[in-house]
Parts: C-alpha cells; sequence; structure tokens
C-alpha cells in the first residue's frame, strides 16, 4: 500500500487513514457484540494501577481513586454514555453490587472527553438515569482501557485483592457471569 507518486516506497495517505478508520471499526466491533470472553492475560497486570478522578455523583465523591482499589476485589467497568449495549450491562452490575458491594469495590470509568456538548453534568445524569450507586471514574486519557487491553465498550475486569486481574470480559456479562467471577474473588 503506498502512493505511486514515490515509486512504491511509503505507505499513502489515503491507505493509512482507510486502514486507522478500519482499525476504529473493528475495535468498535465489540461494543454489543456479546460475550467475548479474553481470559486472564497479561494486559492489566503490568500497567495497573491506574489513577483516575473520580466524579461527585450518587455512590461517588470528587477526587481521585486507585484502579484496582488497594488491599480489596474490584469490579471494574469501562463504559460510555453513548454506547447502548452499556446500559444493559448497568442491570448487571447493579444486581451484582447489591450482593457484593460490602466486600468488593465497583468502579466504573468513562473515558469520554468532556467538551463539544458532553460535561460532567451530562455523565451524572447517565450515572442517576441508569441506577449507578458506586464510584463513578473519568479517565479522558484512557489510561484504564490501554491497562486493561480493552479494544471495546463495555469492557469488564475483576480483580483480586492483590490486584493482578483474574478475569476480562468484552461486551456484556449476564448477572450469573459476573455473580460467579466476583464470588471466585471473595
Amino acid at each position: 500500500m503506498s502512493d505511486e507518486s514515490d515509486g512504491g516506497r511509503t505507505l499513502g495517505r489515503r491507505h493509512l487513514l482507510a486502514g486507522v478508520v478500519g482499525t476504529g471499526l473493528l475495535g468498535a466491533g465489540v461494543v454489543g457484540s456479546g460475550a467475548v470472553d479474553l481470559g486472564t492475560g497479561d494486559a492489566g497486570r503490568r500497567r495497573l494501577p491506574v489513577e483516575v478522578t473520580t466524579l461527585d455523583a450518587v455512590g461517588s465523591t470528587a477526587g481521585t481513586t486507585r484502579v484496582p482499589s488497594p488491599e480489596t476485589p474490584t469490579v471494574v467497568d469501562c463504559f460510555a454514555t453513548w454506547c447502548g449495549p452499556c446500559i444493559e450491562q448497568m442491570d448487571a452490575l447493579g444486581t451484582v453490587y447489591d450482593r457484593y458491594g460490602d466486600r468488593a469495590a465497583f468502579v466504573s470509568v468513562t473515558n469520554e472527553r468532556f467538551g463539544g456538548g458532553l460535561d460532567a453534568d451530562d455523565v451524572r445524569a447517565w450515572w442517576r438515569e441508569h441506577d449507578g450507586r458506586w464510584t463513578l471514574g473519568h479517565d479522558p486519557e484512557g489510561d484504564l482501557l490501554a491497562a486493561l487491553g480493552a479494544s471495546g465498550l463495555p469492557y469488564l475486569a475483576v480483580t483480586d485483592g492483590s490486584g493482578s486481574v483474574v478475569w476480562t470480559h468484552g461486551g456484556v456479562a449476564s448477572v450469573e457471569t459476573l455473580d460467579r467471577q466476583v464470588a471466585s474473588v471473595l
């Protein structure tokens, strides 16, 4: 893939852009595509913990938090307000939070950038509307997604008390699956 004008030596701008767009579409294919269990892998173990900003919202206070929580099994939910399957995931998260919220930390993190019509108040309104009641994080640089090796949304991870990622999942996870994974680290 090269521009003919350079004798075939370099990647053409059109081809580069097509590749970038294609990669984005491929990554977006995980959104709502169903369960994709990505196993335990080493992706998150090398770059966690990540410090994220927290928003003042139901179940959350403004400040920062370390993900995963120190010495506590942690359920990590990466989401976006524009993501339809992320809404569906909130139901399962709420059910599992009700069962284990006193023994495990829960944090939902969006990497959406504020500006251009979206601000913290919009995220808080989405949070209230979808019954969020645990820590709400904001990571506009996407450090947490990168540390987990996430390629789409929603994306879940469960860590044990030592902070090791024991399970990751792209797409919507059922209550039963999420329950089983959280119970395994308690």
